[in-house]
């Protein structure tokens, strides 16, 4: 891109007259089956005005009917470890998990992740057990507060397991703890 294109702002009839100039190299076919129906999109990718969107929408593509989803292993290690106050260990794979579960990469405010997160760092400065956070505070409905589930696999294991020992002083994961129960869901989820 020359200097003179960089400095001059884009008007429509810039876009129609590239659009026109496109032959049939890559995407170039789709773009000029695109101009003949008139529909021109954003580069953004964003739906254009006027078109509609075809797509269907499922609300939930990646759990599938008799599996254990992340969320679920999250809330059942409610049933095994809610008395646990929460360490960086566990907020580390409540985290991993809510990754893997969501498919987004940071932490949603006010999502598990982060409730985890600010219990550690709480229970860090508390000296009494009897005040710290529990796992039972933080994971009880984590299910309905994740925006997206999927079913547990091996891998998601793997991943929650390896956050919660890379997150311990000792290297290890709590027997009955997060990881645990992810790992859980995820061999009856592959025994199906």
């Amino acid at each position: 891109m020359s200097e003179e294109q960089l400095q001059k702002p884009i008007d429509c009839a810039d876009v129609k007259g590239e659009a026109e100039k496109i032959s049939t190299t890559e995407g170039g076919v789709k773009a000029a089956e695109d101009k003949e129906k008139g529909v021109v999109a954003e580069a953004s990718g964003e739906q254009a005005e006027g078109e509609v969107n075809q797509k269907k929408v499922v609300a939930n593509p990646l759990k599938s009917e008799g599996t254990i989803t992340i969320g679920e292993a999250l809330e059942a290690a409610v049933l095994t470890a809610g008395n646990k106050p929460v360490e960086w260990s566990d907020a580390a794979a409540i985290q991993a998990a809510e990754v893997r579960a969501t498919g987004r990469t940071n932490i949603m405010p006010g999502g598990v992740a982060a409730s985890a997160q600010s219990a550690a760092t709480l229970n860090a400065r508390i000296g009494s057990d009897d005040t710290k956070t529990t796992l039972a505070d933080v994971l009880t409905g984590a299910s309905s507060k994740l925006p997206s589930d999927k079913a547990a696999t091996r891998k998601d294991a793997e991943g929650v397991t390896g956050a919660e020992m890379r997150n311990d002083p000792h290297l290890t994961t709590y027997p009955t703890g997060v990881a645990a129960s992810v790992a859980a869901a995820a061999r009856i989820n592959q025994s199906k």
